[in-house]
């Protein structure tokens, strides 16, 4: 008996508890498309490269940039965690879609509150690691959480695996450009 109300209280709670697969419906009904690729698709080692990161929302969802101006809205971002250097070392600042919506929200003390429709492009310049070997790599984000919201709700963030092809080309490494140079020896140790 103790065994079946054990087995009744879990079911129930799985049923109610936010995250589970019932609560995560909504990205099948928001969401039509998340892709992360690097343009250039090929390069050599010391190249610079662009890692873009797009998001297709249906009609009436939104999302959110990766940094809030007003600190009242700092919940209210997607999170894009880079991955260590490896075959690519990420190099400067996240750029959140330029497109962005603004409204204010005085009932929650926010002065303005940035948020994106449509198609939501986030971009970082990356450099093909001057110790990266030729040949095609994947390169995946260690963490990518995307925060969608219709007029009325806000879900459940849902964590989205992240990954984005290039291949390294063959032949001695370029230049690092000047104004990644720092950045790339630091994260190489050098």
């Amino acid at each position: 008996m103790r065994i079946c109300v054990a087995i009744l209280i879990l079911a129930v709670a799985v049923a109610v508890v936010p995250g589970t697969a019932s609560a995560q419906k909504w990205y099948e009904k928001a969401v039509k498309k998340v892709e992360g690729r690097f343009t250039p698709a090929a390069a050599r080692p010391g190249q610079t490269v662009t890692f873009t990161l797009t998001i297709e929302l249906n009609d009436g969802y939104h999302t959110y940039p990766t940094v809030q101006p007003d600190k009242q809205a700092a919940g209210m971002t997607n999170l894009v965690k880079f991955p260590a250097p490896g075959a690519v070392v990420f190099v400067g600042d996240t750029i959140d879609p330029k497109d962005y919506l603004a409204k204010e929200e005085p009932d929650l003390g926010i002065k303005e509150l940035r948020y994106n429709v449509g198609t939501v492009t986030y971009t970082r310049k990356a450099v093909v690691s001057p110790r990266a070997a030729p040949g095609a790599t994947t390169v995946k984000l260690a963490n990518f959480s995307l925060s969608v919201c219709d007029k009325t709700n806000c879900f459940p963030a849902k964590t989205i695996p992240i990954e984005a092809a290039l291949k390294v080309l063959d032949g001695a490494p370029v230049e690092v450009e000047k104004a990644y140079a720092g950045e790339v020896a630091k994260a190489l140790g050098k």
